[in-house]
């Protein structure tokens, strides 16, 4: 009997009971068929976007139920809410570290003036070269004193050249009154350059 007689055969006499009894037989599904199936390519195809479904839908139900209690968790632990008594002796921390900021460097601007004062520096602008700690301090002091020193130094010589009293050590004995003279000038020159420079500075 040929395939086609088969069918013909079945679709005949499928109104009888034991030919509904074995088609049924051959048409259930067992656990086995299915596993099988969904082992191939098929089967695959067809069972991942369920999966997919399924868990997105698992995914967001769990979002709405859970995720925000653990931020709220996450933030709380990561803030901690502070007691009335934490927060006065957190303010109370944080005055006396200010004050304590403020009583150093005003030592600091004591002490740099003091040196300012020591030093001739004009003390107008010791302000900016107080640092956090008295190294540095002393280190800018240095280098504005070096700086400020030089170009006093420099302005003073350009003075000398305008009004022609160069002074040669070599070109006089050291007896030679006409050079005791010009000593006594360039000192005098010196010392009123001096007076003018703190008058104005300070």
């Amino acid at each position: 009997m040929t395939l086609e007689e088969v069918k013909q055969f079945l679709a005949e006499n499928k109104e009888k009971e034991d030919v509904k009894a074995y088609l049924e037989e051959l048409s259930a599904v067992s656990v086995d068929k299915v596993k099988g199936f969904l082992d191939t390519d098929e089967g695959k195809r067809l069972l991942q976007p369920r999966l997919d479904q399924h868990f997105t839908k698992g995914l967001e139900s769990w979002k709405k139920n859970n995720l925000q209690s653990l931020i709220d968790e996450a933030v709380k632990a990561a803030n901690p809410e502070e007691t009335p008594e934490q927060k006065r002796i957190r303010e109370l921390e944080e005055k006396l570290q200010a004050s304590e900021k403020a009583a150093a460097r005003k030592e600091l601007v004591n002490k740099a003036l003091g040196i300012a004062d020591e030093k001739k520096l004009p003390k107008g602008i010791v302000d900016f070269f107080v640092a956090d700690d008295e190294e540095t301090t002393l280190s800018n002091l240095s280098k504005f004193e070096e700086v400020y020193n030089a170009a006093i130094q420099e302005k003073v010589e350009a003075e000398f050249k305008k009004a022609g009293r160069e002074v040669d050590s070599g070109s006089a004995a050291a007896g030679d009154s006409s050079y005791g003279k010009l000593l006594a000038e360039q000192q005098t020159a010196d010392e009123d350059l001096a007076a003018a420079r703190d008058s104005y500075f300070k």
